[in-house]
């Protein structure tokens, strides 16, 4: 696996595949890479001729009071990861190659509606920084497709909106999420958890499978949400949502709707904060 930092050392090497009819496979990531991310590169090796991934912790999606400067770095092991599932090129740009005029002047991508909720509503400016940096590594490696986790499921959804939106020619492929035996979606956050609290998490993924069948039974969707924040409370997480949605536009659903929903938590741990969700259908 070769690995490159610059623009033009990375569109040499792409402009080669093109040259020889090769189709490009990509995963963005922010490192600290686990099996779930090896996951998506196993997804994309089985759709494309070649497969690129970055890695470049996005300092335009952090708050000010989030975990930038703590956020791991660990690129030589990233290599090595990577290089053992097959993948054929690692994008590793720093930030001047990214943002040129420095990150607070950056031009900026805001996708409407899907990013004033749930993670946006927690978060101010987070997706903005998100679509924009994606839209930046799309442009610098211009791939067929693009593979996105669906742990990350708001995200997920403001990338297939800005896609289609702004007419990108790169198709979007979610990916299953990858959890743990005892339920936790792998995340490199996962890492920060206490054993006692690491002995909690799972409960999210518990409480995500109650949501579902108690919406199944036909209980209101309002009264769900609050007995599935109230249980997590009790268990010691402080809760930002548990929701139950629209997959499709991630608004609220009407009473006694089922069919294509989804249930969404985020929550702290200590200091540590974990999101995860469950598709209904």
């Amino acid at each position: 696996m070769q690995t490159v930092q610059d623009a033009a050392a990375l569109r040499a090497v792409i402009r080669g595949w093109r040259n020889q009819g090769q189709t490009v496979g990509f995963v963005p990531t922010m490192g600290n890479l686990h099996a779930g991310h090896h996951s998506l590169i196993k997804l994309a090796r089985a759709r494309a001729d070649r497969v690129v991934a970055s890695v470049f912790v996005n300092p335009t999606q952090f708050g000010p009071n989030e975990d930038f400067e703590r956020y791991p770095r660990t690129l030589v092991q990233d290599q090595v990861g990577l290089a053992e599932h097959d993948c054929d090129l690692l994008f590793a740009p720093d930030v001047t190659t990214l943002y040129p005029f420095g990150a607070a002047s950056s031009v900026s991508i805001h996708v409407p509606l899907l990013t004033e909720t749930l993670e946006g509503a927690h978060r101010p400016g987070h997706f903005d920084g998100v679509a924009t940096v994606v839209c930046k590594l799309f442009n610098l490696v211009q791939p067929d497709l693009a593979v996105f986790g669906q742990k990350d499921f708001q995200q997920l959804k403001v990338i297939e909106r800005m896609v289609r939106d702004l007419s990108l020619p790169v198709k979007i492929m979610p990916a299953p999420t990858l959890r743990a035996e005892d339920g936790l979606a792998l995340s490199s956050r996962n890492q920060y958890l206490s054993a006692e609290n690491r002995a909690l998490a799972p409960q999210i993924h518990t409480t995500l499978l109650q949501m579902r069948e108690l919406i199944a039974k036909g209980h209101a969707r309002t009264v769900v949400e609050q007995a599935a924040a109230s249980k997590l409370a009790r268990a010691g997480f402080e809760v930002d949502y548990a929701a139950i949605r629209r997959v499709e536009d991630l608004a609220e659903p009407a009473d006694g709707e089922q069919e294509g929903l989804v249930a969404l938590i985020a929550a702290r741990l200590g200091t540590t904060r974990l999101i995860d969700n469950l598709p209904f259908d």
